[in-house]
């Protein structure tokens, strides 16, 4: 027979793991310097910074999130490349965590009143 020890009950915590845990304190998020007045009105309302906050779990630098900004008048609607440039504390996304945006290069977005009309975009 052999004799059985018992398992160590203290953990370490991999490091990667408490930063991913570690609740975002501020996450900066880019839109195209092409993005209409109108998109830009849509995702710096207040309520657009909610709604970020509670479909995302985690952001990291790089990531990039399409996201639905609204319906025209037509009915077209307007989806919008955001990118996160920058994360602050952890990476978990929270009620508190500040959503500040920036502008970064064009990229060639079709929005205003042209994705309300036949000559906007047909993609």
């Amino acid at each position: 027979m052999t004799a059985e020890t018992p398992e160590s009950s203290t953990m370490i915590e991999d490091p990667a793991d408490a930063a991913r845990d570690a609740f975002a304190e501020r996450v900066v998020v880019s839109y195209p310097a092409d993005l209409s007045e109108w998109g830009r009105f849509q995702v710096e309302k207040p309520s657009f910074r909610a709604f970020l906050r509670k479909t995302r779990d985690t952001a990291e630098a790089g990531d990039v999130w399409e996201e639905f900004v609204g319906v025209g008048c037509c009915g077209n609607t307007l989806d919008v490349p955001l990118r996160v440039e920058n994360v602050e504390g952890g990476s978990r996304i929270v009620d508190d965590t500040e959503i500040e945006y920036d502008v970064r290069e064009a990229c060639g977005i079709q929005g205003s009143w042209r994705v309300q009309s036949k000559g906007g975009p047909s993609s």
